[in-house]
């Protein structure tokens, strides 16, 4: 009986080596979203964390239109993140 706890053990600790491989690998992850043909670029990580935006000098006079490109770009980017996780049988 003793062995098979110790086997469990050891299943136990690599699966959490996974787990934090994994969240090393989405927090240095970068995808791009856009909206409005590029005229509004975000930048997010693995795990939805917005880490840049790139704002075109042309939308900048529509404040309400830019707010909701800004949105869009970002709804994008996590659905870009959203494709690229690895199917993994646990959850974070």
């Amino acid at each position: 009986m003793g062995s098979g706890f110790s086997k469990m053990k050891k299943q136990a600790r690599a699966m959490q080596a996974q787990m934090s491989q994994v969240r090393e690998q989405l927090q240095t992850k970068q995808v791009e979203g856009q909206a409005g043909n590029g005229l509004v670029t975000v930048t997010l990580n693995g795990e939805k964390e917005l880490k840049k935006i790139d704002i075109k000098p042309e939308c900048l006079t529509d404040a309400e239109g830019l707010q909701d490109l800004i949105l869009a770009a970002y709804a994008d980017a996590a659905k870009r993140v959203d494709a690229e996780q690895p199917q993994t049988p646990f959850s974070f």
